[in-house]
């Protein structure tokens, strides 16, 4: 069972590190001190809490992608359609102005009741979807406009409908598309990053991730099925996954975490809107100086250092 205490104090670690990590100055000192306490800690509590990150992750309160769009851009206008094959209601992109600075929005929205989940194809994108973010991105790109995506789906949409369409094709085009836009592109994970589902709208100069969500190449109830042979082990899987925003930025494949409020952001969606408003403008304002040579191999060079290990 889960200690109270030490999951508090866990909570409370992973927040200030967050924020030193978004912080410009520097704290490398009492980072690595921060980080230190954190292991330690996660040595006899980790498991309930990677469990617990992806419960609240799924939360069927938690704010989806629309919620953050109506918050962060009251203007926002819709665009539909890849002028190819048709709608796909599960990704939902246009245009909009956080605080005066016009951008592209593209988020991923699994839908609040059984209506809207139909509807949304319980956030599982096809291929059409896939290539109206793209048109979305190269047309940000022509007008140089910002883009923004938010990440949140169990996965692309495995029907044969989908395959016939080349959903792989669509997936593999954006990842390489998305190298190549000339635009800042700036990517936060605010529920459930599943799989290339979610890679597909996920390269970008920065990637956050809300503190409890989940960015995964497969589900934790999947890796069971496969490693253990037994789904219901979804809990260890989920550990040794390190799918949590805390695991994901100490080995470094995230730019930072941003803070919820207590409780989780389905606790108060205008203060999680607004936290993460913060952590975008400050990226906005970081990302504008850069030519977009520059912001095409800053993109090319950070995925390039993932996965790279040296001895000494």
């Amino acid at each position: 069972m889960s200690d109270p205490d030490a999951d508090l104090r866990i909570n409370d670690l992973e927040r200030e590190i967050s924020q030193l990590q978004l912080s410009s100055t520097g704290a490398r000192a009492r980072l690595d001190e921060l980080q230190t306490e954190l292991k330690n800690l996660r040595g006899e509590h980790g498991l309930s809490l990677a469990w617990e990150r992806v419960k609240l992750a799924r939360h069927p309160k938690r704010p989806h992608a629309i919620d953050y769009m109506q918050r962060l851009a009251p203007d926002f206008q819709e665009i539909r359609g890849d002028r190819a094959f048709g709608e796909d209601p599960a990704i939902i992109c246009g245009y909009g102005a956080i605080e005066g600075a016009p951008v592209m929005i593209i988020g991923q929205e699994k839908g609040r009741d059984t209506k809207q989940k139909l509807h949304r194809n319980f956030g599982m994108p096809k291929p059409e979807g896939y290539r109206k973010a793209l048109r979305c991105m190269q047309l940000a790109a022509k007008f140089r406009r910002p883009v923004i995506t938010f990440l949140d789906t169990p996965g692309a949409y495995p029907g044969i409908d989908a395959e016939e369409r080349g959903q792989a094709q669509a997936i593999a085009l954006n990842l390489r598309e998305m190298a190549r836009i000339e635009s800042p592109i700036i990517v936060v994970v605010i529920g459930e990053g599943g799989s290339g589902g979610a890679l597909a709208l996920g390269v970008g100069n920065r990637v956050y991730m809300l503190e409890n969500s989940i960015y995964s190449v497969i589900s934790p109830e999947s890796c069971a099925a496969i490693i253990y042979r037994d789904a219901s082990k979804g809990e260890a899987a989920a550990l040794a996954l390190k799918i949590t925003a805390g695991d994901l930025s100490r080995l470094d494949l995230i730019d930072g975490i941003i803070p919820e409020p207590a409780g989780g952001a389905q606790e108060d969606y205008d203060k999680a809107a607004e936290l993460l408003k913060q952590t975008l403008l400050a990226a906005l304002i970081e990302l504008q100086p850069l030519t977009p040579a520059q912001l095409i191999e800053q993109r090319y060079e950070r995925f390039r250092q993932m996965g790279n290990f040296f001895e000494e």
